[in-house]
């Protein structure tokens, strides 16, 4: 296996810390203090993780490879063909500890009257009702596809999961066919109470049920029904023809990516070694596509959609997103916002305060601009709707949609074309740059001025994530900074210009600069004996640079506390490099998203809250806003959830050279960080 040997002891290799992050959600999934069915949940969050991480990160390996490179410079020294292989034999592994903790699960909701029964254990009972269901709703959402030798296989859809038939018709002839299982359709359908017990099966053992319906004008002897899926390479290409638009080429980009090279091969290990050479060889799999052997059932994202059965007892306990005590949902937002800065912190905080200001933006007459980025919207989103009623009451609505926002490429040009239809004025962005920044100014007329309100986040302007998605949102009415941000969107129009800014820290331009001078200065404080620190809060660190100068800073004496969700290439306690760094993850109910800088700058801290990990892309490629915290009492509130995150000694585990993903314990005081926040919020509230 690749280890920190490979990697010159510095650094972790990316791909390879990202695959034990997905092992921390598989850790959810084992661990018997989460409610069942969100035991399950986390199975489909570990396979919808994997998902994305063959369509993106193996994808570009395999690129690597089939430009006949070893990729040694991109990938810190590590050869792309060992790293695929290494990769392959992680991915094997934790595909087995996945179905094992499955298999534990259903024998705990046996226990608990639940029972998610397969074809061969349906009951008559349930037949009537099967049958009915199979008639009206499954045969007409079919895609049966028969093969022949002779006809090429048309294009498999990328990430669907299929049942592979054979049927032996004689000794030597044998037809083999392919049914995909119907999106439209929820995989579990919950059939009807018996005796007290409930009752899930799958489509695909539906199908299974019925093989005999969809293939009885075959005269075959013997059936049989293997699950298979592949994954394609999710890279967008993009056409040079100058008379398309830029949501024109979008949109023919996305529908390539269903006919992108295959990058993984996944199958029932129980399926027939014939079908197995005749499918690989139909499909043109080689043995440079990642080939895993799994069990009776794909697509284990499909179980982030397990019916609830109506047990909150199998479920995570409801929170109610709590109010702020002086930024209020009726009367003016703005009168509150111009008389202090004030910080919501989703889910624990409603997320209502974003709509309620664009709304207020959209009515009021004063009101004349609206700048506003956007990188992820909510299916049905009131961010949009506010957005177009604005521009329908006639305020100059200016929308940075970022059309490459992956996998949510087709949703945002939907958007994109139904807000330019009404007037809002789009900003596709700049070309080579991402825009990641979550950002957004109002001018309103006062008196003979104009004054600006915004806000500025960590994360996406999505209601639905706004529930489950940890995240910092910043309303102020700061001149200086809504200056600032204003600079931004001009960028955005005149990109050939480089603005300066006084306040804010942008990407492309300054990350890194602006990062290191604060980390410099800790530096300094340090070498003259005065407290230094730096604590961070991000979901990935994978820069280099960052790194280095981290360990730069440990080096010096500087105290560096480290809260990473997800990847982190940094090896934190080696002697004479990162003594004086600890690095934890957090995993819970609530994916951990906000960004939190924290310098210590000689005991009076400069705090940040950012919509940038420190990684390569999010410095050098992707336009980012990191935003200055002024107000003290909210940064006093920053710097105490951070304290709380850091005391976690339940969700916690250490990041260390051994990539082990040990808990932090402590069975005396318990902290759990989510919980401890949320009553942190309600203590405020009550005070």
């Amino acid at each position: 296996m690749t280890n920190p040997e490979k990697n010159n002891f510095t650094h972790i290799n990316r791909e390879i810390s990202w695959l034990q992050f997905n092992a921390r959600v598989l850790q959810e999934a084992e661990d018997e203090s989460v409610p069942l069915i969100e035991r399950l949940r986390f199975l489909g969050i570990f396979s919808n993780n994997l998902d994305e991480f063959f369509k993106v990160r193996y994808a570009t390996l395999k690129r690597i490879v089939q430009a006949g490179k070893d990729g040694k410079n991109q990938l810190g020294g590590v050869n792309a063909n060992e790293l695929l292989e290494d990769i392959t034999k992680i991915v094997i592994k934790q595909q087995s500890d996945s179905l094992r903790i499955l298999r534990n699960i259903e024998r705990r909701l046996k226990k608990e009257a639940i029972f998610r029964i397969d074809e061969t254990e349906i009951q008559d009972f349930h037949h009537e009702f099967l049958k009915n269901y199979f008639i009206e709703t499954v045969s007409p959402a079919l895609v049966t596809i028969i093969l022949n030798d002779l006809i090429d296989l048309p294009n498999l859809n990328d990430s669907a999961a299929y049942l592979a038939v054979k049927m032996t018709i004689n000794d030597v002839e044998k037809q083999y066919a392919l049914i995909e299982i119907p999106k439209t359709i929820n995989r579990f359908v919950q059939l009807p109470k018996h005796d007290g017990k409930d009752y899930i099966v799958m489509i695909d053992d539906i199908l299974r049920y019925f093989l005999n319906d969809i293939f009885n004008i075959f005269n075959y002897q013997s059936i049989s029904a293997h699950m298979i899926k592949i994954t394609r390479d999710a890279e967008l290409d993009f056409e040079s023809d100058l008379s398309k638009s830029f949501i024109d080429k979008i949109s023919d980009s996305v529908k390539h990516r269903q006919i992108g090279q295959p990058v993984r091969f996944v199958y029932d290990k129980s399926i027939d070694r014939d079908t197995l050479k005749y499918l690989k060889s139909k499909m043109k799999i080689d043995n440079a596509d990642s080939i895993i052997p799994g069990g009776k059932y794909h697509n284990r994202r499909d179980y982030m959609g397990f019916p609830s059965l109506g047990r909150a007892d199998l479920l995570y306990s409801k929170i109610h997103p709590l109010p702020l005590k002086d930024l209020h949902l009726e009367g003016s937002i703005f009168s509150d916002i111009a008389r202090k800065d004030h910080l919501i912190y989703a889910p624990y905080h409603t997320f209502s305060y974003v709509v309620k200001f664009l709304r207020e933006a959209a009515l009021d007459p004063k009101v004349k601009t609206i700048k506003i980025t956007i990188y992820r919207l909510a299916q049905i989103s009131h961010i949009a709707s506010s957005l177009i009623n604005a521009a329908i009451n006639g305020k100059f609505v200016t929308v940075s949609i970022e059309l490459q926002a992956r996998f949510d490429e087709e949703a945002n040009i939907n958007y994109a074309q139904e807000m330019e239809q009404k007037g809002i004025h789009l900003v596709f962005g700049v070309q080579g740059l991402k825009v990641h920044s979550k950002m957004c100014v109002i001018e309103r007329e006062e008196g003979k001025k104009i004054k600006r309100y915004g806000f500025v986040s960590t994360g996406n302007f999505n209601e639905s994530t706004a529930k489950i998605y940890t995240d910092h949102t910043l309303f102020t009415a700061n001149q200086g900074i809504l200056k600032d941000i204003n600079k931004v969107f001009a960028f955005f129009e005149t990109n050939y210009q480089i603005y300066k800014y006084k306040h804010i820290i942008t990407s492309p331009h300054y990350t890194q600069k602006a990062i290191f001078n604060l980390i410099d200065n800790e530096i300094f404080n340090a070498e003259i004996g005065k407290p230094a620190y730096i604590k961070v809060k991000m979901n990935s660190l994978t820069s280099y640079n960052m790194v280095d100068k981290l360990y730069e800073a440990s080096n010096a004496g500087v105290k560096i506390q480290m809260i990473i969700r997800g990847i982190c290439c940094l090896i934190p306690g080696v002697k004479n490099m990162s003594e004086n760094i600890e690095v934890i993850s957090i995993v819970d109910k609530f994916l951990e998203h906000s960004r939190l800088y924290i310098f210590g700058n000689n005991n009076n801290p400069r705090v940040y809250i950012s919509s940038a990990d420190w990684m390569t892309r999010n410095i050098l490629n992707r336009v980012e806003v990191s935003c200055p915290i002024y107000d003290e009492s909210i940064k006093e509130e920053l710097l105490d959830t951070f304290e709380i995150c850091w005391n976690d000694n339940v969700k916690a585990r250490v990041i260390n050279e051994a990539q082990n993903n040990e808990y932090i314990k402590n069975d005396k005081n318990k902290t759990r960080s989510q919980l401890a926040i949320y009553d942190y919020y309600l203590n405020k509230l009550e005070k």
